[in-house]
């Protein structure tokens, strides 16, 4: 037993030395174990991988500020005057004539100053803004980004998209780079640049919230919605992607007087594009017109058929309109205008403001269940009603 047992210690001594030794090795020449292990035909000793890779980093910007420095230089306030003429009561000076009489009627004026935002589009000092921003004014100035004031003048407006073209006299205009090729996508992020309540040049972002909305069922016209705040002073300004591009006019918000939050509309440039180069050609925007109303095909809840049906269903026919003259009546369904199927109302609305005023086009649909065929002579969209002031 005392033999085993001297022979382990003379062992362990032995294995503590060869440690020691390998130990002081390794200090002194750290290379020296993978090259033995190379000799014998052993690979080194490879780091063990991470249980979980990393997690892939997002692709988008980590800051704002290069699309803004490339968008903000264009966008401008308006200072929009105007004189307001209202009724009041003159008080007598005399504290008899006062007490007999309280007072007289009269008139005075005072000046009101409309805020808003603008965005320079052209070097020809073109600027697009909302025509609720400058509606009825008898003097608009403008501030530019770089502290120069002009006077603007109003070249025309589109009540339909609530756009108004200005033009200011300036050298070099900093003119703002247009996403045409890029039209806005639900889930972009986007920036709105504007004057809000008069605190100029405010940047706030959210994204594309839906694209295609339209505000009013007698409106071709389609809106970005988007949940970047947008308040009073904000409208006309720019709205904006990650690559400081022009994506829309900021136009309307709906408020918590309707208990919304986060709800705002832009005009998209495309659309707000061809607005500007007919104002700038004719001074106004020219759109066709059927001269009827119509809304979404009924369907009956037993009738099998899809909840929303193809087609338009004519509700109202305007006496000497087009439609009129070509025997359009209330309640025909139509199907097809020109070369194209209609698939709603809002379609309909979209491809007859496409028209150009005085084109031919024939127009299919259904009277009674059997199907028709007409040729409609467009004209001219007469102008709309303005609407009251939005709230932006």
């Amino acid at each position: 037993m005392k033999h085993a047992a001297g022979t382990l210690a003379f062992i362990a001594r032995f294995v503590i030395l060869g440690l020691a030794v390998a130990f002081v090795v390794s200090l002194l020449w750290p290379g020296v174990g993978d090259r033995l292990r190379a000799g014998i035909g052993l690979h080194p000793a490879q780091p063990a991988q991470r249980a979980s890779a990393s997690p892939t980093r997002s692709s988008g910007p980590v800051s704002y500020a290069d699309a803004v420095a490339k968008a903000a230089p264009s966008v401008v306030n308006i200072y929009a005057n105007k004189m307001v003429t209202e009724q009041g009561v003159q008080m007598y000076s005399d504290p008899v004539l006062q007490r007999l009489f309280g007072g007289r009627p009269t008139v005075y004026q005072r000046r009101e100053q409309s805020l808003g935002s603008g965005v320079i589009v052209s070097e020809q000092g073109y600027v697009l803004t909302n025509n609720h921003v400058i509606a009825k004014a008898d003097d608009i100035q403008v501030l530019l980004y770089d502290g120069r004031v002009a006077k603007a003048q109003l070249v025309g407006a589109d009540i339909e998209t609530d756009l108004a073209v200005l033009k200011i006299d300036v050298s070099n205009p900093p003119v703002i780079p247009l996403a045409e090729e890029h039209p806005a996508r639900t889930g972009d992020v986007v920036l709105a640049i504007g004057n809000p309540l008069g605190l100029n040049q405010t940047v706030t972002m959210g994204i594309v919230s839906a694209i295609g909305r339209q505000l009013s069922s007698a409106n071709p016209e389609e809106f970005i919605q988007t949940d970047a705040a947008i308040n009073l002073g904000n409208s006309g300004g720019a709205l904006v992607n990650t690559d400081g591009e022009l994506v829309g006019i900021n136009t309307l918000l709906i408020g918590k007087a309707a208990n919304a939050e986060g709800i705002s509309f832009a005009i998209p440039v495309n659309s707000a594009k061809k607005v500007l180069d007919q104002i700038v050609d004719s001074g106004h925007v020219v759109r066709g017109w059927l001269g009827v109303d119509y809304a979404f095909v009924p369907v009956a809840a037993d009738s099998g058929l899809p909840a929303a049906a193809r087609g338009a269903q004519v509700t109202d026919v305007y006496p000497g309109g087009p439609a009129a003259l070509a025997g359009i009546q209330p309640h025909d369904i139509l199907l097809r205008i020109g070369d194209n199927d209609i698939v709603d109302a809002a379609d309909l609305r979209k491809r007859e403001a496409a028209i150009k005023p005085g084109s031919k086009v024939e127009v299919s649909g259904l009277r009674n269940g059997s199907p028709f065929h007409v040729e409609v002579t467009l004209a001219q969209r007469p102008p709309m009603t303005p609407t009251a002031s939005t709230d932006s």
